[in-house]
């Protein structure tokens, strides 16, 4: 029998929480409630969690500052966020802490739902593919374990870091198509999700940044291209 899969959830809202989690549980998520981004806090440090969902706007420790320390804890795991203003600032904020995805308030529980089984869908479907590791350069990227390596010194990617950079270095020297990469990751292409990856390109530009013979450059109108050495050019060097 196949385990249920728990939740995190973090909503200062005593009636929504209550019924949000009354209806996950419903669902067959197993769900633990929190009122507030320190209680959250303690307890994800004490349980493993297959997915969180956390209220930006909370008392105590508001959610993008939960997430960041979540994220220092566990890279992995992902997170949809719950917020009442649908304002740019805040959803690329909470890109930038590490979301996987948001839902605005007021909300259908069936499109919550839908949200957490896709994310579960890639999330499994990534961890059963066949583990695959790219080396370029002095870079050696994990696909599986999300590890990225430049000259001996390595960084846990989050799922969507590594998932971006897993689309790239598939078509390393080659055009990612921005839909396509949307479409791959975040199976919508939509004015908000195309900032978040905007985001998550300039993070890993970062993290590219110690290899100089490595890059993403932008493509005017289609995407982006991750330019690394070739044979022939290392043979020149």
């Amino acid at each position: 029998m196949e385990e249920k899969l728990r939740i995190f959830l973090c909503e200062d809202d005593e009636n929504l929480g209550m019924l949000l989690r009354e209806y996950l549980q419903a669902k067959g998520f197993e769900t633990d409630l929190f009122p507030d981004g320190e209680a959250g806090y303690k307890g994800f440090v004490k349980t493993k969690y297959d997915l969180c969902i956390v209220d930006v706007m909370m008392p105590k420790k508001d959610g993008i500052t939960l997430v960041k320390e979540i994220r220092s804890i566990n890279s992995e795991v992902p997170v949809i966020f719950l917020t009442a203003k649908n304002m740019k600032e805040d959803v690329l904020e909470g890109f930038k802490a590490g979301a996987d995805d948001y839902i605005t308030k007021p909300f259908s529980m069936e499109e919550l739902v839908f949200r957490i089984e896709a994310i579960i869908r890639r999330v499994r479907g990534k961890k059963s593919k066949e583990q695959q590791v790219y080396n370029f350069g002095n870079m050696r990227f994990d696909t599986q374990k999300q590890l990225l390596t430049i000259n001996d010194e390595t960084k846990k990617l989050t799922t969507k870091e590594s998932e971006l950079l897993s689309l790239l270095c598939a078509h390393a020297n080659d055009i990612l198509e921005r839909n396509h990469a949307l479409k791959q990751i975040w199976e919508e292409d939509t004015y908000f999700n195309a900032r978040s990856m905007d985001v998550y390109i300039t993070k890993l530009r970062k993290l590219l940044r110690p290899e100089p013979n490595i890059e993403i450059i932008n493509i005017h109108g289609k995407g982006y291209k991750l330019i690394v050495p070739t044979e022939e050019n290392e043979g020149e060097q």
